[in-house]
């Protein structure tokens, strides 16, 4: 793949640094260029500053024996000139500023028209094959909001690895073994037979939710009182299997409207069908990972960093959940994927160095497990903590949220922040169209474009012939230049995990291009200035509708 301009151009100026180096050494003014010291370049936070800064100066300081103004200094002199750079200078105590000319951005344009869908692709992750899994809620209620968070997160790190160029796979594990669901059938079971008029007492650890008084009224339409006549024992697991199902289809079509489809649904109890979790607990022993303590046995995880020795089978004989998830991720390595992800929930914090010492005492690489925390959100309504009232439940699902305020604004602010930050999730604001909504303000930078492009006596075919002869005002290079660096944001958020730099970075360019709009027309009596004003338009329509795509959000041509 060809790589962006932004990059070719870094990596051109890096050069041209390196040889004015070389020429200053060769002339005795500072030491021989050597492959232990970077060339660094950064993007000023003013404008005023240039295109690009280095900080060279600072880093021959020692080495040199001058001063890092005085090396900035010599290196400025030394560059040769070249079609790239229009202007450096030397900055406060020894920073070199670069402006450039205008010709990177026209390169950036003609790499835009060329391929306006492709445009901010690179190939970063190329060769690589990441399995993510997350969500993962068990099937014994509803999705919550912090499910909705995580499922947000995960499906954009995977639209974004892909774009970087991954071979990626979204996996949703399905906890249907065990404790959890075995509570859930008897839950069922209780409030079937409480429906159908039986005395009953219900679970001290059952599910409460209305939702379980739903799925029994289901069970009994569509079973009737046939379930009465089994064995009590029978009737738990025939209500736990209807039961967890039942959830699950309620599950994955809650994760559909969201936007995000799966590419495996995983089942634990499949491990343990195929002997799978006793053959890894086998496989401990043999290694010498086990040893037996007060009636259990446990896995020497101390030995792999994790801070305390941890029980893989209890004193009754039961394996723990933590020896199917030691199977589970075994089972992810063998099917040939380089590198894990897994997306859990804030308590699950503890659980990580556990996994990670399993891992490595089966001979993985242990950093080719990472898990990312999805942090607790706190709902808000006009800036103060607000608790939705809903016919069902106790507490506000994932659809609650959803039908609230729609996918594309539940995405937005479930990837506005870190993920590993707590989030204020503000509803009335997300549900506003108005600029303060920052969703509301990216879409409408799409749409207004998209209603120029509707004024148009025909169809708008960029040129980039054309595109060579313009000379841009300075606030449309500003425009240009935050176009240029989209590649870089989309690279920063995959290798980050950081989806909400394509949100900050998004928010940046609306508010330029709008701040543009108010001031500019863009259908004048100038052919020329019209054709580059709808050219500056269709940048960053293409760049807002690519960004908003790999956030899994819409880019909407009327609003």
């Amino acid at each position: 793949m060809k790589q962006p301009v932004f990059r070719e151009v870094q990596n051109r100026l890096k050069e041209e640094i390196w040889q004015a180096w070389a020429k200053a050494s060769q002339e005795g003014l500072l030491p021989e260029p050597t492959g232990d010291i970077e060339i660094l370049l950064e993007i000023p936070k003013e404008r005023v500053h240039g295109n690009f800064a280095t900080n060279l100066a600072f880093v021959l300081a020692k080495p040199a024996r001058r001063a890092p103004r005085e090396i900035a200094t010599i290196l400025v002199d030394k560059l040769v000139d070249s079609d790239l750079v229009n202007q450096a200078e030397v900055a406060g105590p020894g920073f070199i500023n670069f402006f450039l000319k205008q010709s990177w951005l026209n390169r950036v344009l003609v790499a835009l028209v060329e391929a306006p869908e492709e445009y901010g692709r690179v190939d970063d992750l190329a060769g690589k094959k990441i399995q993510l899994e997350f969500v993962s809620a068990n099937p014994v209620g509803p999705m919550n909001v912090v499910n909705a968070r995580a499922g947000a997160l995960g499906d954009s790190l995977a639209r974004l690895f892909k774009f970087c160029g991954a071979e990626v796979a979204k996996e949703y594990y399905i906890n249907d073994y065990g404790i959890q669901v075995y509570t859930l059938g008897r839950s069922i079971d209780a409030r079937y037979r409480e429906l159908l008029g039986q005395e009953v007492v219900f679970p001290e650890d059952g599910y409460q939710g209305e939702y379980i008084y739903d799925l029994a009224r289901a069970l009994i339409e569509e079973k009737g009182r046939s379930l009465l006549e089994m064995s009590e024992e029978k009737r738990i697991e025939a209500c736990r299997d209807w039961g967890y199902k039942k959830i699950l289809a309620s599950q994955q079509k809650d994760l559909a409207d969201y936007g995000i489809i799966y590419d495996q649904w995983f089942s634990e109890r499949s491990l343990h069908e195929a002997g799978r979790v006793d053959q890894v607990v086998a496989e401990m022993k043999e290694r010498g990972l086990l040893y037996e303590e007060e009636e259990a046995v446990w896995f020497r995880s101390t030995e792999f960093g994790d801070d305390k020795d941890r029980v893989v089978r209890t004193a009754d004989g039961r394996t723990t959940y933590f020896v199917a998830d030691i199977a589970y991720h075994l089972n992810k390595f063998a099917r040939g994927f380089d590198h894990l992800i897994n997306i859990w929930g804030p308590d699950h914090h503890g659980y990580i160095p556990r996994m990670k010492a399993a891992m490595a005492a089966f001979g993985f690489d242990p950093n080719r497990l990472e898990v990312l925390i999805a942090q607790q959100i706190n709902l808000l309504k006009e800036g103060k903590p607000f608790k939705m009232s809903k016919r069902r439940g106790e507490f506000i699902t994932m659809r609650d949220l959803l039908e609230e305020v729609g996918n594309d604004a539940a995405r937005w602010y479930f990837l506005m922040r870190s993920p590993d930050s707590h989030l204020d999730f503000d509803l009335e604001l997300a549900k506003k169209e108005t600029a303060e909504n920052p969703v509301f303000y990216v879409q409408y930078a799409h749409a207004r474009i998209s209603s120029i492009f509707r004024q148009l006596d025909g169809e708008f075919i960029p040129d980039p012939e054309f595109i060579a002869s313009v000379v841009w005002e300075d606030d449309e290079k500003e425009i240009l230049e935050k176009v240029a660096v989209f590649p870089e944001v989309v690279s920063g958020a995959a290798r980050e995990r950081e989806p909400h730099r394509l949100t900050n970075y998004l928010l940046d360019l609306a508010t330029l291009f709008h701040s543009y709009y108010n001031r500019k027309r863009f259908l004048t009596e100038e052919e020329q200035l019209t054709k580059a004003r709808i050219l500056l338009a269709y940048a960053v329509q293409n760049v807002v509708r690519n960004g908003l795509g790999l956030l899994g959000i819409s880019a909407p041509e009327q609003m």
